[in-house]
């Protein structure tokens, strides 16, 4: 029996990945039922209320369901004479198939990184596969840049610098983040007066149907067990495609001739992972796909910790954004 098809009988002796996470798969309607609710949190922009960062919700295309979450430091919203701060769009992971910008994992993170960086965050809620597969959520994601600059919105206005912005996601945010920054990249004109000087990747998510060695190690660890990561890709790549395509596969299709771009608009990428992650070596793929075409690619990897792990180990949280905030006032610098 050859590695890959030992590997995928012992990945499924852990369980179903869909009881895992209380998934229905109706195949008849190609719809997911998501049984387990996550903990949400309603914004708010009350200036009376004792809160360090400041949300709203604001509509990017009403057919679509999808919008985003604003999030502004308090202190700058009472400064009489405030400056323009950066600007981070922000994309939640969970293997495009669930999560919400309004899960509250994803909005308490987003206001440490408002608050400790001093930036505007846009947490984007994106369209979620099966119901909407891949290019759905990498759609979505250029039109929510481009709602950015034609925006009235009076935070946007009022508070952002449109020539400090830095696109960022962890895991499958992550790689929509990639996406964005490759398509926009080409197509920079069109997005004026928004200049995309960073994309941060954190834990992004990739794979193939040739296994990785940490696939292989870590295929049954409990946070992200190999056959979740093959459910999320069967349920998120479009019908017939295995883990080969493009969107999945990163030495596949068009992305890899597209970091020219990234390195002619000297954008800069932090590609951020941990050893106990399962999808850390295609995180050191992308490192070592970005240096050989030139681009300007910090590498942020830890030796400990697990997928998502900066959002039960507030130490971890704070030096991830911690070095997020010195890539944004110093790289450049």
């Amino acid at each position: 029996m050859s590695n890959q098809t030992s590997s995928q009988s012992e990945a499924n002796n852990i369980g179903n990945p869909y009881e895992l996470f209380k998934l229905v798969y109706n195949p008849n309607n190609q719809t997911l039922t998501r049984m387990l609710e996550y903990p949400f949190t309603s914004p708010t922009s009350d200036l009376t209320l004792p809160i360090s960062v400041l949300s709203k919700d604001v509509t990017i295309n009403q057919i679509n369901n999808t919008w985003a979450r604003l999030f502004l430091p308090r202190r700058i919203a009472l400064a009489p004479n405030h400056k323009k701060l950066p600007l981070i769009v922000f994309f939640h992971g969970s293997g495009f198939i669930i999560g919400s910008a309004s899960n509250t994992m994803f909005h308490d993170l987003c206001v440490e990184i408002a608050d400790t960086i001093e930036a505007v965050v846009a947490s984007v809620e994106y369209r979620l596969a099966p119901e909407h597969r891949l290019p759905a959520a990498f759609d979505d994601a250029m039109e929510t840049l481009s709602w950015v600059t034609k925006s009235q919105d009076e935070w946007l206005i009022r508070y952002v610098d449109y020539s400090n912005c830095y696109v960022m996601g962890n895991s499958a945010g992550a790689t929509i983040a990639y996406q964005a920054g490759l398509n926009v990249a080409e197509e920079v004109d069109d997005f004026e007066p928004l200049k995309i000087r960073g994309l941060i990747l954190r834990q992004p998510f990739f794979g193939g149907t040739k296994r990785s060695e940490s696939e292989l190690r870590l295929m049954n660890n409990k946070v992200m067990p190999l056959c979740v990561t093959d459910m999320m890709w069967d349920l998120a790549l479009p019908i017939g495609a295995n883990r080969d395509h493009e969107y999945c596969n990163l030495f596949v299709g068009n992305a890899p001739k597209k970091l020219y771009k990234i390195k002619e608009l000297g954008i800069w990428v932090l590609v951020s992972g941990n050893g106990g992650d399962i999808l850390v070596d295609y995180a050191k793929d992308l490192v070592h796909l970005m240096v050989e075409n030139g681009v300007n690619v910090v590498s942020d990897f830890q030796e400990e910790g697990h997928h998502e792990v900066e959002y039960d180990d507030p130490l971890e949280a704070k030096r991830l954004i911690g070095l997020v905030k010195s890539l944004i006032f110093n790289i450049d610098a």
